[in-house]
């Protein structure tokens, strides 16, 4: 074990063995909530096969990728707010016609899932009334994510060598604080490029949430020193206001979000750069109409960036920006979401379509794209997905498109002899 997850352990073993005292000074209790008196066991899995299909003018052959993701874990509630999960991850793919990033196959358009097996969360957690510590390799998800995610679309999931503190003093009120170690990057642990399998961090997050009816206020501070790309560490600190007033589910939603990204920790660069989300939105029988503008600075030498954040679910689904070109990023979107009815099987069925246009913060167009999605349920548990994805470059990259068909069955157990 090397030093720094010699670190990670201590200050693991250190928050779990102090939390529960703490939390009794700041609650007055520290039984944590009733439990029954035997400790429980639930097995949880999630099983996902994709077909993935990349035309992407670049190369002069598609990529196409058949792929088995099986995630399972073992969740144990012990009693007196203590908890733990174990959970392991395998991916088995049929044929080579991808880039992986494991298999060398650069001919190919890359889809970043390798095969491969490994552990993908082991932690324990205390949860009293008030206040609750995680310690372990775990799933971080904050806010919509833009800036940390498991970044969900990969088969292999993003994680981290964390610990995670939360403080509710109010309801309306939590108070999040995640010292992060080390991620666990998708492309896994057979990458050929090492700093593609995991970083080495010491990134410290503060999220403080105010909730009140419809409508949510976050105030954070987020700094991220990675210590393997030192040209990667930031510090970002931002606001972020969401909300609807829906009256019987129709009428207006909407989201604003601003921020600045600086130099941090032992990054050797100098710059400022602004963030900000504007996106106004209109719920109406059921479909959900947004207007959007998401702004990344830059200043053609370097743009802001979002190291740690679940890339796909942001500027498009052919994922042309996971890095933002240092010319900065203008991403100005319209999307319409929603089922095919209001009743019976159709109301089951969900469609989406958007489409982006894309520009410099500094510089030209880089090009647009259109997406579209249908969400079907098929059994308890089991979802499939049709999507798609067609960008078309007007000054960065080149002509894409994507198809994914994927079938996903999700489930839990309570074992026998549980209590």
């Amino acid at each position: 074990m090397n030093h720094a997850r010699n670190h990670l352990s201590a200050a693991c073993l250190l928050t779990i063995l102090i939390a529960p005292a703490w939390a009794a000074g700041v609650t007055g209790n520290a039984s944590g909530p009733t439990t029954s008196a035997g400790p429980s066991w639930q097995l949880e899995w999630d099983a996902r096969l994709r077909h993935e299909q990349v035309d992407d003018d670049a190369f002069a052959r598609d990529a196409r990728a058949d792929t088995l993701r099986l995630r399972l874990g073992l969740h144990g509630e012990f009693g007196r707010g203590w908890s733990g999960l174990v959970e392991g991850a395998g991916v088995a793919s049929a044929g080579n016609h991808y880039n992986s990033g494991a298999n060398g196959r650069t001919s190919y358009p890359a889809v970043t899932d390798p095969r491969g097996s490994e552990f993908n969360q082991y932690w324990l957690r205390w949860q009293g009334d008030r206040f609750g510590a995680t310690a372990g390799r775990q799933r971080l998800l904050l806010d919509n994510q833009r800036w940390v995610g498991n970044v969900g679309w990969r088969q292999h999931e993003q994680t981290f060598d964390a610990v995670e503190l939360r403080w509710q003093p109010l309801a309306a009120l939590t108070v999040r604080y995640d010292w992060l170690d080390r991620v666990h990057r998708v492309a896994g642990r057979d990458a050929l490029n090492p700093l593609a399998r995991e970083r080495k961090l010491n990134t410290h997050l503060l999220n403080l949430a105010w909730t009140r009816d419809a409508q949510q206020w976050t105030g954070y501070a987020y700094l991220h020193e990675d210590r393997d790309v030192a040209s990667a560490s930031s510090a970002t600190y931002g606001v972020r206001w969401s909300g609807n007033a829906l009256h019987q589910g129709n009428g207006l939603g909407w989201t604003l979000e601003g921020a600045r990204q600086y130099d941090y920790g032992n990054n050797p660069q100098r710059f400022a750069h602004s963030y900000w989300l504007l996106e106004p939105s209109w719920t109406q029988s059921g479909i959900t109409a947004k207007l959007g503008w998401e702004h990344l600075g830059g200043n053609g030498r370097h743009a802001l960036q979002t190291p740690l954040a679940t890339l796909h679910a942001f500027n498009g689904w052919d994922d042309q920006f996971g890095v933002t070109p240092a010319g900065g990023l203008e991403d100005r979107y319209v999307g319409v979401n929603g089922n095919f009815g209001r009743h019976g099987a159709a109301s089951k069925l969900g469609w989406a379509v958007a489409y982006h246009d894309y520009r410099a913060d500094r510089g030209g167009r880089y090009g647009s794209e259109w997406n579209a999605s249908l969400t079907f349920p098929l059994a308890r548990g089991l979802s499939g997905l049709l999507k798609v994805a067609d960008y078309r470059a007007d000054g960065f990259g080149r002509d894409s498109a994507k198809f994914w068909l994927q079938l996903e069955w999700r489930g839990q157990q309570t074992l026998a002899g549980a209590r």
